[in-house]
């Protein structure tokens, strides 16, 4: 099936490429049949380069021998290749040849290159931009929905949408079915060659039966309908934009011909309005005045508004169409000689400067008309108040009160004084005003102008005086206040310094007079050295104190030279000069205390530090030598050969010779005692303590003890089962070799090991009984003691419970109970009482026997 697949669409691409070289080689006047045989001698395959590419190619060899051929198809192939395409595996030995393969091959790769390649469709090119531009147009479209180039064009509606796309005239879209691929197809073909140039290169029953079509064969056709229409677009895309520029144009000549208009009209109307405000004829009477300025009020509310938005909107006109003119590339708009902007800049500019000297001149006749009877009046109140205030300003401004004062009472007169000086100005205004009220007067030709005159010159003068007074006070006050605030400063400067020296001589004295408890001599030395540092910034702390102390006589200085009387007191500090002496003083006093503490500190460190090193000495030797007694005792009971009388004389030497050694842990404890009353606590020259001492003493001490308490045991438990001296040697050496860690100790694992050596055959629950003999608190080991238990009952014989009870019935002649008497008669007396109170407590329940 696949074999058959792909001989269909060979046969398909065959017919496919063939037609489109026809639809170019007969540009040429010629065509070929048989595309492997037509393009053997490279003749017509250099034609058709020449054609598609527009360029001539090198003149081809006439002769007819293959190398001739050859050489035709290389020119052609090197053409190719220099158009930046890369020919894989096809020689033109095998064009030359007829292999169908290759030559397909070499047409496929010409119609990618200068068919395909040069498609370019949103930033794609080649073939996603043909197939992005077939999605493009073909998107509006029922039943179409192009995903490839194959099985996307088999039912031809895809082929008829591009058609009606650009050319609705020539399909009639809705009456096609999709039910109908092979009649959409030939529609589609016969349409495309018949109106559009585009030779037919498919066959629709092979599109329609194959399940996958050729997709290069349906590309090199689809690519025929990009190429057709793009022209097209071309062409409807210049002609919109001719359009859109020709609008633009006739846009921006209105805009033009709107300007000139409105240009015209509004600077003839400005021309016929200034004379009108240039007649400054004035009126005798009130009543035509106030029409005159009626008039002019009509002409701002009704006739000038829209003149205003005339020039207005003809600014906006012009702006428009220069930015129109300038984004489409075109000179700026001259207007008319006379009619620029600013040509009507100036002319409206100087409309309003003469409207502004007209209402300026209406508001001034009328302002003389009405107030030249009411300005004597106002003249005189105003003169009135002024004069009632000047009245005792000389005198006042004359005192001499800020010599006996002092820096606040100074700055209460400077802030009184900057009062009355807002005061002097805000009547400044009252004074301008009576003069311009005179001014006035006059100007309006006031009947009795020389009196105001003369009293408005009597204001005057007097103004003068106040302002030199004032000027006179001020200086006097400002000089006295910089005094006290040099003072001032100096006593702030004294404050600040003081301040921090105070606290630092504060702090140095509480430093001075500090506890302090150490526990060593690096402890000490650490204070000694920071007491040295200290001590080495007192030369420092004394040219601060000099400089202090300098302040306060500079303040004295500044009194005695300019007469100044000091109340003694600092406004910023309590602190005084006597002070800082007392206190320097007292620091003075107490760093040699300081020395005299920190040297004996010294001596008793020393002191420890010998009593540390005294008892480090004794407990680095006792502390290992416990600690090695305690391991040769753990062994002593396992590795000591000889019966177990031997082990216990050995034991007891063991038990001697460690009581001997008690002297050396009471001679510790007496060094230990001297440390505490000493106050040691700690010791880096050992890691053993007194309790580890006593500690590790009283464990030899126990595990001695118990040592011996074990082997008595023995003794015990030998003499009382019959076991002789050589049996406990041999439990004594099963035990020892398998005791692995030498500890007196085996491990289950070890115990059974032990027990298999020595005859026993055990199975799981047997060991396990064994076990809670040996181990009855499951402790995981079993000791020499609890070995020695289990193999001293297995072998040595027991008086058994049937046995005791017989031997009582033999006592009392057969009889099921004893008597007191028979007891008394045939037992010991010790063992007879004790067998009594035994059977009395049972017989009450009170014993187990």
């Amino acid at each position: 099936m696949f074999l058959f697949l792909e001989f269909t669409n060979t046969l398909s691409r065959d017919c496919t490429f063939t037609a489109w070289c026809n639809s170019h080689l007969r540009k040429a006047g010629t065509q070929i049949e048989n595309i492997e045989e037509d393009f053997r001698n490279g003749l017509k395959l250099m034609l058709l380069l020449e054609v598609i590419s527009g360029e001539r190619l090198p003149k081809p060899d006439k002769g007819k021998m293959r190398f001739h051929k050859i050489a035709n198809v290389n020119k052609a192939l090197d053409f190719i290749c220099s158009k930046g395409v890369k020919l894989v595996s096809i020689g033109a030995e095998e064009i030359v040849d007829g292999n169908a393969k290759m030559t397909l091959g070499m047409i496929w790769t010409i119609i990618l290159r200068f068919a395909i390649q040069d498609i370019s469709v949103e930033e794609t090119s080649a073939k996603e931009g043909l197939l992005l531009w077939c999605q493009r147009k073909t998107a509006p479209y029922r039943n179409v929905n192009v995903q490839n180039f194959h099985i996307s064009w088999k039912d031809g509606l895809a082929l008829c949408a591009l058609i009606h796309r650009h050319r609705p005239d020539l399909i009639d879209y809705a009456k096609l079915r999709k039910d109908d691929p092979i009649g959409n197809l030939n529609t589609a073909f016969e349409v495309a060659e018949k109106f559009l140039d585009i030779p037919k290169m498919l066959d629709a029953e092979d599109i329609v039966n194959t399940p996958k079509p050729d997709e290069k064969a349906i590309m090199t056709y689809v690519s025929c309908f990009y190429h057709a229409f793009a022209g097209a677009e071309q062409a409807e895309t210049a002609a919109n934009r001719i359009c859109k520029v020709l609008a633009v144009n006739q846009e921006n000549e209105k805009l033009m011909e709107e300007y000139e208009k409105l240009a015209s009209e509004l600077l003839e109307w400005i021309r016929r309005t200034i004379p009108w405000l240039e007649n400054r004829v004035a009126e005798q009477t009130m009543r035509s005045m106030q029409q005159k300025l009626e008039d002019f009020r009509d002409y701002r509310r009704i006739h000038k508004p829209p003149r205003v938005q005339e020039k207005c909107q003809l600014e906006i006109n012009f702006n428009t169409l220069q930015t129109k003119l300038r984004l489409s590339n075109r000179p700026a708009f001259m207007p008319s000689e006379g009619k620029m902007v600013s040509d009507i800049a100036n002319a409206w500019k100087g409309l309003e400067q003469v409207e502004k000297g007209y209402e300026e001149w209406l508001l001034t006749e009328i302002r003389r008309l009405e107030r030249l009877d009411h300005l004597a009046e106002k003249f005189k109140q105003k003169c009135a108040m002024h004069e009632t205030w000047t009245s005792g300003k000389e005198e006042l401004l004359s005192q001499k009160d800020y010599e006996s004062a002092s820096l606040m009472e100074i700055r209460a007169l400077m802030r009184k004084h900057e009062a009355f000086e807002s005061d002097l100005a805000a009547h400044q205004d009252r004074v301008e005003q009576i003069a311009a009220i005179a001014q006035e007067l006059n100007e309006l030709d006031y009947h009795d102008a020389v009196t105001v005159n003369a009293r408005c010159q009597g204001i005057c003068d007097q103004w003068d005086n106040l302002g030199t007074l004032t000027q006179k006070r001020r200086d006097s006050l400002e000089r006295v206040e910089k005094l006290w605030e040099t003072i001032d400063q100096l006593y702030l400067e004294f404050a600040k310094r003081a301040a921090p020296f105070n606290n630092w001589m504060d702090g140095a004295m509480e430093d001075l007079q500090d506890m302090f408890i150490v526990h060593s001599i690096e402890e000490i030395q650490s204070l000694i050295t920071a007491h040295d540092q200290f001590k080495a910034t007192l030369p420092e702390a004394d040219k601060e104190r000099m400089a202090t102390i300098g302040i306060q006589n500079e303040i004295l200085k500044i009194a005695q030279t300019y007469g100044i009387k000091l109340t003694g007191i600092n406004p910023y500090t309590n602190l005084s000069q006597q002070d800082i002496a007392n206190k320097w003083d007292t620091v003075k006093h107490l760093v040699p205390l300081r020395d005299q503490m920190l040297q004996e500190e010294v001596a008793r460190q020393q002191a420890n530090e010998r009593l540390r090193r005294q008892f480090a000495a004794q407990a680095n030797i006792i502390g290992p030598w416990i600690q090695t007694k305690m391991e040769e005792i753990s062994h002593v009971s396992v590795d000591i050969a000889g019966s177990l009388e031997e082990q216990m004389n050995s034991l007891k030497q063991y038990e001697q010779n460690i009581i001997n050694y008690k002297s050396n842990i009471d001679k510790l404890e007496g060094d230990h005692q001297l440390s505490q009353e000493s106050l040691i606590f700690d010791n880096k020259h050992t890691n053993y303590s007194m309790e580890h001492i006593r500690v590790g003493w009283e464990q030899l001490l126990t595990t001695i003890a118990r040592t011996i308490n074990e082997v008595e045991n023995q003794i015990l438990t030998r003499d009382a089962k019959g076991i002789s001296q050589e049996q406990l040697n041999e439990f004594r050496a099963s035990f020892n070799h398998f005791d692995r860690k030498r500890n007196g100790m085996m491990d289950p694992d070890d115990f059974r090991a032990c027990l298999i050596s020595m005859g026993y055959d055990l199975g799981e629950v047997e060991f396990a009984r064994i076990m809670t003999l040996v181990d009855p608190n499951n402790t995981g080991v079993v000791t020499f003691q609890a070995f020695i238990d289990f193999m001293t009952r297995e072998t040595a014989e027991t008086d058994t419970a049937e046995q005791v009870m017989a031997s009582f019935k033999i006592l009392a002649s057969d009889k099921s109970y004893i008597t007191v008497e028979e007891l008394r008669r045939e037992l010991p007396p010790d063992q007879a009482e004790y067998c009594i109170s035994r059977m009395t407590r049972a017989l009450y329940g009170e014993s187990d026997l």
